[in-house]
């Protein structure tokens, strides 16, 4: 006979199963106007960065591999929604921008994320929320380094932000 999972072992299994349930609702709602998880968490990612990003650092941002990403990003340049351009000091190196015609997209998925969190965080209290974003912050340094932890803070604050 097995033994229940303690608190802490579940915790991990609970956090990962909520963040796709999370991303699956967003997913579900936005599939109706075309659009895969893939690319509205490109482009929900480029709007929240301070600046344009390289390819490399949009792929880290949504947590994809570079060639994963390019594909994606292939087919939102087709559409007019961003645009890549080489960077003078690394001709190498291409920088990833949002075009004027993607504000439309972004808006649809900004309010769909936006209904989402409200009813999933409705019945949820400020000091709840704080709270978890404290055990967030604390693992993210542990798993992350300080790093990982003071982008947490930053978006708590009101900088620029990439969750959902």
């Amino acid at each position: 006979m097995k033994k229940p999972l303690s608190d802490q072992e579940q915790f991990g299994l609970r956090l990962g199963l909520v963040a796709r349930l999370w991303r699956a609702e967003i997913d579900r709602r936005l599939a109706t106007f075309g659009l895969t998880e893939a690319r509205w968490l490109t482009l929900l990612h480029l709007s929240r960065l301070a600046e344009a990003a390289t390819q490399r650092e949009l792929a880290e941002a949504v947590g994809v591999r570079g060639p994963t990403l390019v594909r994606t990003l292939d087919r939102l340049e087709a559409e007019g929604l961003i645009e890549r351009r080489t960077e003078a000091a690394d001709r190498r190196t291409k920088s990833v921008h949002l075009r004027a015609e993607a504000a439309p997209v972004l808006e649809r998925i900004e309010a769909t994320a936006a209904a989402v969190r409200a009813e999933i965080l409705s019945d949820i209290s400020h000091a709840e929320v704080t709270t978890c974003l404290k055990v967030f912050e604390q693992i993210a340094g542990k798993l992350g380094g300080a790093e990982t932890a003071m982008q947490l803070t930053h978006r708590r604050t009101g900088e620029p932000w990439t969750s959902v």
